[in-house]
């Protein structure tokens, strides 16, 4: 369970980082001290929303995950599920797929309503 989490981790270091190849020509910008505004496109807003939206429910699935582990209940399968739909998410919302990503969205969340059931139902 820990691969996983360390992958959750490395995803939310994706997503934050992905838009900087995307935006070359604001080198200096992202070096200084950012006083100023600069317009980024639509793809770039997309995976920018699509991290901080990661950031939202990542610290439900770290608590879930480690409070499997000190408890000895196995969220293996939960945990690589909902890491799957958080890369497919990640995807679709960059891509710009609106209704799928919802559903996947939606799927992720059940998933974490399950990590936390499982979680219970082994007190």
């Amino acid at each position: 369970m820990i691969e996983l989490i360390l992958c959750a981790l490395g995803l939310l270091i994706v997503q934050i980082m992905a838009h900087y190849p995307m935006n070359l020509q604001h080198v200096q910008f992202f070096l200084s001290n950012r006083h100023g505004e600069i317009e980024y496109s639509e793809t770039t807003l997309r995976i920018q929303r699509a991290a901080a939206n990661l950031k939202e429910t990542l610290p439900i699935f770290l608590t879930l995950m480690i409070l499997g582990m000190v408890q000895g209940v196995d969220l293996t399968l939960l945990g690589a599920c909902w890491l799957a739909l958080r890369v497919a998410f990640f995807i679709l919302y960059s891509f710009g797929i609106e209704k799928v990503r919802s559903v996947v969205w939606i799927l992720a969340l059940i998933v974490l309503a399950v990590m936390g059931s499982t979680l219970l139902s082994a007190l």
